[in-house]
């Protein structure tokens, strides 16, 4: 059950990583689309200009550049979400022809991603389905050494009724023959040239190594959480700034509009100011989905969730 476990949370993972990336090309296409506008009005600006003998060819040129390369991006954001709609459909067992994620038509998506509460138990770790299995297995190893060293024991009743010694204890020592045989129910050879010793050290080394693969899949489950949790607070730094970057960049792009139309800079201010605050809102969005993406690679690591009710959840059995 452990690998179905482990393919259900990839599929789970996957399918979460997936809509947020597909939610991420939303908020870009409605970023370009808002852009494409921007351009088409800019477009006008400098014709409107340009025949009132104040502009050139050269920003006529630029303007429409910039229009033309603003509209392949929309055709490029529309492709890639196309494709991971297709993607999703493949996870859910959806048709792709038929399987359809409306748009998500805002500019301002910044979803807060889930809050982690401090002092989450590494019990946690026992739910993921790779280390569970590996307890299992080590489990069974230790199971192993045991049989194996009943195997230098033969099982007999120590006592009959009223207290005597059983009989059976008195035919084992029996040395008639190498293989003790009490009744129809035991059998077992005491002269084996050394295999039930060798089964045990075999059993022991199994288990050993089964205790070296636990502690691996531990320490990687560990190091998959603290990689989980460094991209989580770094995304969140880098996601503070680069909204004062939007904010910023906005205002410059304004600024640079508002002095080409009173004739103090030339329209190449405006094209630069105008990429720089589309490259910023985009680089913006995309962070929103990394961010979400980084609390479902932190809950793949963890084996699930952190609920209440998910912190006293058994393991997979």
């Amino acid at each position: 059950m452990a690998d179905y476990y482990n393919v259900l949370l990839t599929l789970q993972a996957d399918v979460a990583q997936n809509y947020f990336a597909l939610r991420s090309l939303d908020a870009e296409a409605s970023i370009v689309a808002a852009t494409v506008s921007l351009r088409q009005q800019q477009v006008q600006l400098v014709r409107s200009r340009f025949e009132g003998g104040i502009g050139n060819d050269l920003d006529m040129a630029r303007a429409e550049t910039e229009l033309a390369t603003t509209e392949a991006d929309a055709a490029s954001i529309a492709r890639r979400r196309n494709e991971l709609e297709n993607a999703l459909a493949v996870l859910v067992g959806s048709n792709p022809s038929s399987f359809r994620v409306s748009a998500l038509a805002t500019t301002n998506w910044s979803p807060a991603p889930p809050s982690i509460p401090a002092g989450l138990p590494a019990e946690l770790l026992e739910r993921r389905p790779d280390v569970a299995e590996a307890e299992r297995q080590l489990a069974s190893a230790n199971a192993r050494i045991g049989v194996a060293k009943g195997a230098f024991f033969p099982v007999v009743t120590l006592t009959a009724s009223g207290g005597y010694l059983s009989g059976e204890i008195q035919s084992l020592f029996n040395w008639d023959s190498h293989v003790w045989s009490i009744g129809p129910s035991i059998s077992l050879p005491i002269f084996a040239g050394g295999r039930n010793r060798a089964n045990y050290k075999r059993s022991q080394a199994a288990f050993e190594e089964s205790v070296a693969r636990y502690r691996q899949l531990v320490l990687v489950a560990f190091g998959d959480v603290e990689n989980s949790l460094a991209g989580i607070r770094h995304l969140t730094d880098e996601s503070a700034a680069q909204q004062r970057a939007v904010a910023n960049a906005r205002r410059a792009a304004d600024l640079a509009t508002d002095r080409y139309r009173s004739g103090i800079v030339s329209y190449l201010d405006v094209v630069d100011a105008s990429r720089e605050a589309l490259q910023a809102e985009r680089d913006n969005a995309r962070l929103a989905g990394q961010r979400l993406n980084a609390a479902v690679q932190l809950i793949k690591a963890l084996g699930g969730g952190w609920e209440q009710s998910t912190l006293a959840a058994a393991r997979p059995k």
